[in-house]
């Protein structure tokens, strides 16, 4: 536990300043006591006393005072608690290479299953986009809360030749972003809706921001090769970043490389992790390797419970504030009921 304003953890001091005088004022009132000539009769005309119960209210408005200090020192804790990010936008590669069936049945339908597992998985508030790139990219589903939108768009998926890792980045940031106005012409051959004839649309200055510091959105990239064309995918990565966003990379397939054929010609495909592993850092997200479709399903399966459930820094100064009065409050009521009065 950490605290924002440690320098009030001194008022602490107070606990044993409060304990002294309590101790101080028990021996006072003993030395103040009447002497009786008979103790026996007075005991048996006051009956069975307090007890131990004189000293619990005071003990626990000591502690509520401890508990009230703490919270005045406003502590910070690390917490398991509901992510705030509402939308998830996966870009999934479906160039030639994602035929291979190195990854059973093949990459594409390991992928798919996975992905729609993964949606399966997410609460249904969190909106899901998807996005496919091979040599070009395409929005194939706007970001929704229908899983049914989601899955028949990601079952739709037809293989192309290329492979264009920055395209699918960048798409994905003009789903998230509509009005920025990201400029889509190196990847889509189309640029950013223009405005309304006599409609003045005046473009909005961009404020790079803390990467990793937007947690309305994310970025899911899953591919199995590298980028052959397109923008450059760190050029793409440092626009998540500046933007907040971030993106969690995940590599599918041959890590050293392999030669795969079909339909009479044949291809080299390599696993560029280097690159991904940049991506995911500059957007202070993870990436992950999945090497067969049980290592994909446990990368997703790990992605989910990532984005439904995070640790974060919370302060809990108010768990101390509830905690201390309800403290004050059973040392009041316990005094009231036993002794008739308030300490």
């Amino acid at each position: 536990m950490t605290f924002q304003w440690p320098d009030l953890l001194w008022s602490l001091l107070l606990v044993p300043a409060l304990v002294a005088l309590y101790l101080w004022l028990l021996r006072r009132r003993k030395k103040t006591t009447v002497t009786f000539a008979s103790v026996a009769l007075v005991k048996q005309a006051l009956g069975k006393g307090p007890g131990w119960r004189r000293h619990v209210p005071p003990m626990l408005m000591l502690l509520a005072v401890a508990v009230l200090a703490i919270a005045s020192a406003r502590p910070m804790a690390k917490l398991k608690l509901p992510s705030v990010q509402q939308t998830v936008i996966l870009a999934m590669d479906v160039s030639g290479s994602m035929r291979a069936t190195d990854v059973k049945p093949n990459r594409l339908v390991a992928s798919q299953e996975a992905a729609k597992a993964f949606i399966a998985a997410l609460p249904r508030h969190v909106r899901v986009g998807v996005v496919s790139f091979a040599g070009t990219a395409a929005v194939v589903q706007a970001p929704t809360t229908s899983r049914d939108d989601v899955v028949a768009a990601i079952d739709r998926f037809q293989m192309q030749r290329a492979t264009a890792i920055g395209s699918g980045l960048v798409l994905s940031l003009a789903t998230i972003f509509p009005d920025e106005g990201i400029d889509l012409s190196q990847i889509t051959g189309q640029r950013a809706m223009p405005p309304a004839p006599g409609e003045k649309k005046e473009k909005k200055p961009f404020t790079p921001v803390e990467p990793g510091s937007y947690n309305s959105a994310a970025v899911i990239l899953l591919t199995d090769g590298q980028r052959t064309t397109g923008p450059d995918p760190l050029e793409a990565a440092k626009m998540a970043a500046e933007r907040g966003v971030k993106v969690y990379t995940v590599g599918i397939g041959t890590k050293d490389g392999e030669t795969i054929g079909f339909e009479g010609w044949s291809m080299r495909v390599r696993l560029d992790e280097e690159t991904l592993k940049s991506i995911a850092t500059a957007t202070r997200a993870n990436y992950f390797y999945a090497g067969t479709a049980e290592d994909l399903k446990q990368v997703y399966t790990g992605l989910s419970s990532r984005l439904v459930v995070e640790t974060k820094e919370t302060e809990v100064s108010a768990l101390f504030a509830a905690a201390g009065a309800l403290l004050a409050l059973l040392a009041g009521g316990l005094s009231v009921w036993w002794f008739g009065r308030v300490m």
